[in-house]
């Protein structure tokens, strides 16, 4: 009986006690903030990345079109010498034309000769004129798109800008959004083969990729996600499944976390979660716990270390996977602000990202 008081006693005190809650147990979405404050912030960051390689890609066009009024200028100069040659040939000795061929014709042979004669020049002036218009033509059209990517880059500097502020005054409306030091301790670990496993709640992953147990450098340089022929991103929805979860992801999410694993970063890893708000739903976002056993409690020592790395890196390779934006440790990654305060949580661990790095994807 004793044993048994003492057994229901222990079972108690440890349900009694305080339990690490994964991101979204704590009625928190799990991004820590607000519905409205997150969609904003999506919006923002997305448009203001779509902006920026609209702008790079304005930049390259413009390039290979600068490139191509060079050689239409090198070309024009050749054939405008050769309709001044045949202006100053028919200046000296006249132009041929039929009624000149036939006067000085001494026979109806010599007259056929001098007619083929005259079609020939006649055909070979013809081209060089029209080589001459078509490449006046190309280099005034190559200009003209000059101008216009020109202008275009100036649009989308200007929704670059729209775009920060829309983030930025999301953030303060929320109380938030103070300038941040980026995560310290981005040195690198040595490498090795040996992957770590754990566990946490509401599921979750902490196999595959290889490197250090202690995570992998935040200067690893990811593998590009696949692009389009223009150089965008594809459209992506929730079509892959989630190795983390019984959810799914989308391929870019799951690139990500294939390279991050790749590169060392294999602890407790959990993405898909239905949610009210957020990337989770959609497959484009994953929680990477700082902890090798999972979700615990604020990070310290180590496994801040680590996760300071695994936010690093994210970041270091933003543009190469598609990342949107990055919460760890109380503060946000934004592509327009950078690091900004982030203390929108319910106070946890969770919510307050000081347990998980949160990756959200495009």
């Amino acid at each position: 009986m004793l044993a048994l008081l003492v057994a229901i006693s222990g079972l108690a005190m440890a349900v009694a006690g305080p339990a690490a809650a994964a991101p979204g147990d704590d009625g928190d979405d799990g991004e820590g903030a607000s519905k409205s404050l997150v969609q904003q912030l999506e919006a923002a960051s997305k448009g203001f990345v779509e902006a920026k390689e609209a702008l790079a890609h304005s930049r390259k066009r413009q390039t290979q079109l600068v490139a191509k009024v060079k050689e239409l200028d090198d070309q024009l100069a050749p054939r405008q010498a050769a309709i001044d040659e045949i202006i100053q040939q028919s200046y000296r000795t006249g132009r041929l034309g039929p009624m000149s061929a036939l006067l000085a014709a001494n026979s109806s042979g010599n007259f056929l000769d001098r007619a083929e004669t005259l079609e020939t020049v006649a055909v070979k002036e013809n081209a060089v004129v029209a080589e001459l218009k078509a490449t006046r033509d190309g280099q005034q059209r190559a200009k003209l798109a000059i101008d216009a990517e020109v202008r275009n880059q100036q649009r989308q500097v200007n929704l670059m800008a729209k775009r920060k502020v829309q983030a930025e005054q999301a953030l303060k409306a929320a109380n938030a959004g103070e300038d941040a030091d980026e995560p310290g301790d981005s040195s690198t670990s040595g490498s090795g083969s040996s992957s770590t496993s754990g566990s946490g709640s509401s599921g979750g992953s902490s196999s595959g990729g290889s490197g250090s147990s202690s995570g992998g450098g935040s200067n690893a340089r990811a593998s590009a996600a696949p692009r389009n022929s223009d150089g965008s991103l594809p459209s992506e929805s929730c079509t892959a499944d989630d190795p983390t979860t019984s959810g799914c992801i989308s391929p870019r999410t799951l690139h990500a976390l294939r390279e991050a694993r790749k590169d060392g970063f294999t602890r407790y890893t959990a993405c898909f979660r239905e949610q009210n708000s957020g990337e989770h739903p959609k497959g484009k976002a994953c929680d990477y716990a700082a902890e090798k056993k999972g979700f615990g409690g604020v990070a310290s020592g180590a496994d801040k270390a680590y996760g300071n790395r695994l936010a690093n890196y994210f970041i270091g390779n933003s543009d190469r996977l598609g990342v949107l934006y990055v919460i760890w440790f109380k503060r946000i990654w934004l592509p327009s602000s950078g690091w900004k305060a982030y203390t929108r949580g319910n106070g946890d661990p969770s919510s307050n990202h000081t347990n998980h790095v949160h990756l959200s994807m495009r």
